[in-house]
């Protein structure tokens, strides 16, 4: 079986590329391994940037579908000391400057655009080689292969395409995000619901901190920033979610109740996200057929960029194969002309937000990103 253009992934970018491609007239595939749209959560709210997200949206022709599922009043900010005394408020309300919306939600509007049969499910690319003259061969984990003349890796941080074009492998960035959850939050956690507000809460020291979002439906989706190495992170049993819970609590002793009770509390089990990052500036040399977008492209610290990137690349990628229907090789070219410089300028951005998060100034620096003015301790 040949196919047009073939997309390994089925997130955020690659779906993206694929509402694009469509919109222009240019079938397409994506294969992801998920077996289906429901088999796994996808994660917290997302605030979409004017300037790359929205705009990737609206190439996508999912403005109106974006806008109904912008979480109103998710846009408002707090900082806390470790003992939750308020240190920065800005209220919710300009919400079309940055809009906060559930990943989930976003995939599904993007789906939802898309023909039937355009993601196949449970299909794990297993293997890929180069046929030559542009044309690659990919193995599926139910036995059958596909070729593509033009074939797109947007499967994220351990991308089996990605070994195509770059020997680069993403390196362990000294951080670990531990994800809880809290529900029903007004009536059963109050005091933590008044902590975190209506958008988002941060609690930052240097080298740790708490930080949570207030989501649809009285959730509050925590993420636990400890700078630890991968060995103090390996020595902590996550199937054991409440001996998980308590180890990573007692780095927080003395903390504000309210705040720890986001760690233990929390009705699920905790789940360690160690932050990987693919060396700064990843780039590589034109290989005929194939390119990245995506983290599989440039996996950097988050930063609150990477999924506005995904989409922006999805999108200009899709621009580009439109703009050269006869000449991949064009259309790849100017693809990644593009895509290297953007994604490059990205990167100290991302090492930065994450020192202003974690470092030495923390939570002050952060809070000057915040109000765009000097530091101000209390």
């Amino acid at each position: 079986m040949t196919t047009s253009v073939t997309i390994v992934g089925a997130g955020l970018g690659g779906l993206t590329l694929a509402r694009v491609l469509h919109v222009h007239g240019i079938p397409a595939t994506v294969y992801e391994a998920d077996p289906s749209p429901e088999s796994r959560t996808q994660g917290g709210q997302l605030d979409i940037h004017e300037d790359d997200g929205q705009r990737a949206l609206a190439d996508a022709g999912l403005t109106d579908e974006f806008h109904a599922i912008i979480h109103e009043g998710a846009d408002a900010t707090r900082v806390l000391d470790q003992h939750g005394a308020l240190l920065l408020g800005i209220p919710g309300g300009d919400s079309m400057a940055r809009p906060e919306v559930l990943r989930g939600d976003l995939r599904r509007i993007l789906l939802d655009s898309l023909p039937d049969g355009v993601v196949r499910w449970g299909c794990k690319v297993t293997g890929v080689r180069s046929l030559g003259d542009g044309r690659h061969e990919l193995s599926l984990s139910d036995g059958t292969t596909t070729v593509t003349g033009l074939l797109v890796g947007a499967d994220g941080a351990w991308s089996r395409i990605r070994p195509l074009l770059s020997d680069a492998t993403p390196s362990y960035a000294g951080t670990t995000f531990v994800e809880t959850y809290l529900y029903d939050v007004d009536d059963r956690h109050p005091a933590t619901a008044a902590a975190v507000g209506q958008g988002a809460m941060y609690a930052l020291t240097p080298g740790k901190g708490i930080v949570a979002h207030r989501e649809a439906g009285g959730i509050l989706h925590t993420y636990v920033e400890l700078n630890r190495s991968a060995e103090w992170i390996a020595g902590i049993d996550f199937t054991d979610a409440a001996a998980a819970s308590t180890r990573i609590a007692a780095e927080f002793e003395g903390w504000a109740p309210e705040l720890t009770a986001l760690i233990t509390d929390g009705e699920t089990a905790p789940v360690a996200r160690m932050i990987h990052t693919l060396p700064d500036g990843h780039r590589w040399e034109r290989v005929p057929g194939v390119t990245l977008l995506g983290d599989a492209a440039h996996l950097m610290p988050p930063s609150g960029d990477g999924a506005n990137l995904a989409m922006f690349d999805g999108a200009e990628l899709g621009k580009a194969i439109a703009a050269h229907p006869d000449d991949t090789e064009a259309a790849l070219a100017a693809y990644e002309k593009a895509l290297f410089p953007r994604s490059e300028a990205f990167y100290a951005d991302a090492h930065e937000i994450l020192d202003l998060c974690l470092g030495d100034r923390a939570p002050f620096g952060l809070i000057d990103v915040f109000t765009g003015g000097p530091e101000t301790r209390p």
